[in-house]
Parts: C-alpha cells; sequence; structure tokens
C-alpha cells in the first residue's frame, strides 16, 4: 500500500510517502527506485517525521475546507448545468462538457471566457473525453 504526504499534510510536490507491504516486494521497488532518483533531501525527510509525529488535528480541518470546497464546486457546476457527482474519495470533480463541445474546447472557452483553468478530461485519455477535470 502505498500513501503520500502531500495532500493530508499539505506537502504537495515534496515527494514524499511510504510503502506498507510484502517484505520481498518493497525490497524489489526499493531497487528500482534507488535507480530512479537520488532521494529526499533530509530537510524533507525532517519535515515528514514532524508531520507524521506531530499533531493531527490539522487534518480534520483541511478536511472540511476541502469538503466546503468540494460541495460549492459541486453546486456551482450542477446550477451550470454540467452533470458532477461529489467524488468518493479524491479531491478531484470530473464534469461533464455541454454538448457540441470537445473537453479541450471547453476547457479553453473556460479559460478565455471566466479566467478558470480546468483539465480537458482527453488529457488523462480516450476515457475521459467529454469530462473537465
Amino acid at each position: 500500500e502505498f500513501h503520500s504526504l502531500s495532500k493530508t499534510y499539505n506537502m504537495t510536490g515534496w515527494r514524499i510517502g511510504m510503502v506498507v507491504g510484502n517484505a520481498t516486494m518493497i525490497d524489489a521497488l526499493k531497487r528500482v527506485k534507488s535507480n530512479l532518483d537520488s532521494g529526499i533531501p533530509q530537510a524533507i525527510q525532517y519535515a515528514g517525521i514532524e508531520a507524521l509525529n506531530g499533531s493531527q488535528d490539522c487534518i480534520q480541518e483541511h478536511n472540511a475546507i476541502y469538503q466546503r470546497r468540494r460541495d460549492l464546486v459541486i453546486e456551482v457546476l450542477n446550477n451550470m448545468g454540467l452533470e458532477a457527482q461529489p467524488p468518493k474519495a479524491s479531491l478531484f470533480i470530473w464534469a461533464k462538457v455541454p454538448e457540441g463541445y470537445t473537453s479541450a474546447d471547453f476547457a479553453t472557452d473556460l479559460l478565455e471566457r471566466v479566467g478558470v483553468v480546468v483539465t480537458p478530461g482527453v488529457s488523462y485519455g480516450k476515457h475521459g473525453e467529454g469530462y473537465i477535470r
């Protein structure tokens, strides 16, 4: 099982996390990882340790903020006529684009008309076409 500290502790971009599982599989993963990069800077490792050992109160506070924001985005999208459901286990919202648009065209239109940046679903593969994220 993989877990990242990115969202939970606001450490996005720090590229720090952990893996738990079968010792043989983890040994193989360590061999691969040692050939992919040179590791994580020590200061970031210490920050990760502090995050894990420190107060966890921030997690519920952050989750409540993310949930309020998510609910507002879902409400606005649905009020605009875009079909969007709350995600079950993610921060990311997928919304169906209006008829007559590709996901890329709609994303461009949103940016040019109202200054809102979204990612065209097609960026995630052919099954993402027709959606924005």
